[in-house]
């Protein structure tokens, strides 16, 4: 089997298993996420275990990891080296949030409920891709 094909699989049986984590923790449901959000209200902490799950999962897993010279399937690790604020950062992540507030949706949660073949998940989904396809073209026009 060649390197490529090794990555495709491995990138494959990664988002099995991220999508697989995301239905059976509940958070392809909007109202879950509108719920853990909702901390003057009715308040709903599962998201907040799950979080938990999943630092105590990946904090020792980094760590561990990234004592190997290289990944598995790669040359080398991706690692961001960027470690200031600036506004387009700050100002994406509170884009994010009010996204993911409004829909009870972020991009993942969205791509696996499309298995539901619910309408109002494909229409995210439409308007997610709207929005980064708009975002590409106004970031990359020429000046």
């Amino acid at each position: 089997m060649s390197s490529s094909a090794k990555r495709l699989l491995a990138a494959l049986a990664a988002g099995f298993v991220f999508g697989l984590g995301l239905v059976v923790s509940d958070m392809v449901n909007p109202a879950r996420v509108i719920g853990f959000l909702d901390v003057a209200g009715k308040w709903d902490a599962t998201l907040l275990m799950v979080m938990i799950g999943a630092l105590a999962v990946s904090i020792p897993g980094f760590r561990w990891i990234l004592k190997r010279p290289h990944p598995l399937f790669g040359d080398g690790f991706s690692l961001p080296t960027k470690t200031d604020l600036d506004p387009r950062l700050i100002g994406g992540a509170a884009l994010f949030g009010v996204g993911w507030g409004l829909a009870g949706l972020c991009p993942g949660p969205a791509v696996t409920a499309l298995v539901t073949l619910a309408v109002p998940f494909f229409a995210f989904f439409v308007a997610m891709l709207a929005g980064a396809f708009a975002y590409d073209r106004l970031a990359n026009r020429k000046a």
